[in-house]
């Protein structure tokens, strides 16, 4: 018997998670026709932005940017604006990769305006503190620390590492005369 559509996701999912990504591609691939017969073109999309990221951990950058901008246009069609904002965080991952700054600053910001509007605090929070990490890595210490706690804050599960980045950056506001 045929593996169903979701069956297909979800071996590319795992396969992705033990970092085979050349099968994961392929069973995305299937995932995505499959999705595509039975006329789901949400899921269909979705495997598109999974290959997109599969790409992405190879380094094929420009690959992984069609794939994702193939997935925006089809839920840019659909008005799933969460998952169009889910996309542009992906692209903007992509194109700091590139070295495409601010590409990769406007993606996130669509993203992150979008999760705000939609009321998923989560994924706002996780693309602010994406946005602080480029803006520290681009010298821009003070916004990018800002922005990255702006980011924690959103979160209500932080990992230990973010936890030990929150203590500092409550310390560093109190030095400088904060009220955190």
């Amino acid at each position: 018997m045929m593996a169903t559509a979701q069956e297909l996701q979800e071996q590319g999912v795992h396969l992705f998670q033990q970092r085979d990504y050349e099968a994961a591609a392929r069973v995305f691939h299937q995932a995505m026709d499959a999705y595509a017969a039975e006329g789901r073109r949400d899921l269909m999309a979705e495997m598109q932005t999974n290959i997109g990221l599969v790409h992405r951990a190879l380094g094929e950058h420009q690959l992984a940017l069609e794939a994702m901008q193939a997935a925006l246009r089809i839920f840019q069609e659909l008005n799933d604006p969460v998952r169009v904002a889910k996309v542009l965080g992906n692209l903007g991952g992509v194109y700091a990769a590139l070295g495409d700054r601010e590409q990769a600053y406007n993606c996130y910001r669509q993203a992150a305006d979008i999760f705000e509007e939609q009321g998923e605090k989560k994924l706002y929070g996780e693309t602010l503190i994406a946005m602080g990490k480029l803006q520290v890595e681009d010298g821009k210490l003070m916004v990018g620390a800002a922005t990255y706690e702006a980011g924690l804050e959103q979160l209500d599960q932080l990992s230990p590492t973010q936890r030990v980045l929150k203590g500092l950056l409550g310390i560093r506001n109190r030095l400088m005369g904060g009220t955190k």
